[in-house]
């Protein structure tokens, strides 16, 4: 985390330098426009265009070109438009050099601050926390499922709004057995990001075994939920399956584990997917081998996992 601080440090450095420069500069500037002001010729040129056609206005009258109304009316337009063209080259006062100043750094700070707070509300932080936690506990040899738990649920109590934290902790919770805490975290999530197939698919699977394998009405609503928006949801397919086996229906059994097996990204799942499709068609051909009984006991184990 420290390393990041430090890289965003790093970032906005360059941004700092490039808003900070113009002050370096402001004083030669200042001198630069002042000097210029200073020399600028631009009334004597425009005093001296109106002598010149003044001058020709005048010649004209006394070559009988124009009566005294025309001239009257000619040196009224060029005085007229020699006041405009001193107007609007009169510049105003230059400010000092200093002015200004204070609203750089204050800018500086303020785009500092707005990228700081962007990147909380929007940024991975959360999720930075949590993997500097879990390289923490990884790299101490003592920590122990315990402890990993326990410093998970500190970080999930500063941290209620990161789903991340609470599909950390479900898999926790439910390979040391606690279920209702396993629960909780499916909830979470579900409260973060929406009823997902896939969420729902774990929440039904462990209602299932907490029912002793039954399929109640609240785990057959899950399935159903589960399957009206992904009809192919590996999970709850094999828990389908488990329930077919267990009920002496091998075939159902092979036909959802086989539907499960094509969309299993999981290798461990797809592996007791295989084994339970033998051991259900291995029961088909004998259904009366006791050793198989057990096998099959162990399979369907293995595939609730």
């Amino acid at each position: 985390m420290t390393l990041l601080w430090v890289a965003m440090a790093l970032m906005l450095l360059p941004a700092m330098v490039c808003l900070l420069a113009p002050l370096r500069s402001a004083r030669r500037l200042y001198d630069q426009q002042q000097a210029f002001e200073a020399n600028d010729d631009a009334t004597e040129q425009n005093v001296a265009i109106f002598k010149r056609r003044l001058a020709s206005l005048n010649a004209a009258h006394e070559r009988g070109d124009i009566d005294a109304e025309q001239r009257a009316e000619g040196q009224l337009e060029l005085e007229r438009s020699l006041l405009e063209d001193t107007a609007a080259h009169r510049p105003r006062p230059l400010k000092s050099a200093r002015a200004g100043r204070l609203a750089v750094p204050v800018i500086a700070l303020g785009i500092t601050a707005i990228s700081l707070f962007w990147y909380v509300q929007e940024g991975a932080v959360d999720d930075l926390t949590l993997y500097g936690v879990q390289q923490e506990l990884l790299e101490d040899s003592s920590a122990t499922a315990t402890t990993y738990i326990a410093r998970l649920e500190e970080l999930a109590a500063r941290q209620p709004g990161n789903p991340n934290v609470w599909a950390t902790l479900f898999p926790l919770y439910r390979d040391t057995g606690q279920q209702a805490k396993a629960i909780h975290a499916l909830e979470q999530l579900m409260a973060l990001e929406g009823r997902q197939p896939e969420v729902l698919a774990q929440l039904a699977q462990i209602r299932f075994f907490m029912a002793g394998r039954e399929l109640t009405p609240e785990v057959q609503a899950l399935v159903d939920e589960t399957l009206a928006q992904d009809p192919r949801q590996p999970t709850v397919l094999g828990l389908l399956g488990l329930h077919a086996f267990g009920e002496g229906d091998y075939a159902g059994a092979i036909e959802r584990w086989r539907r499960a097996l094509a969309t299993a990204s999981d290798n461990a799942m797809a592996d007791s997917l295989r084994e339970g499709i033998r051991v259900a068609q291995q029961r088909l051909e004998n259904s009366n081998d006791s050793t198989e009984d057990n096998a099959a006991e162990a399979v369907t184990d293995r595939v609730s996992e």
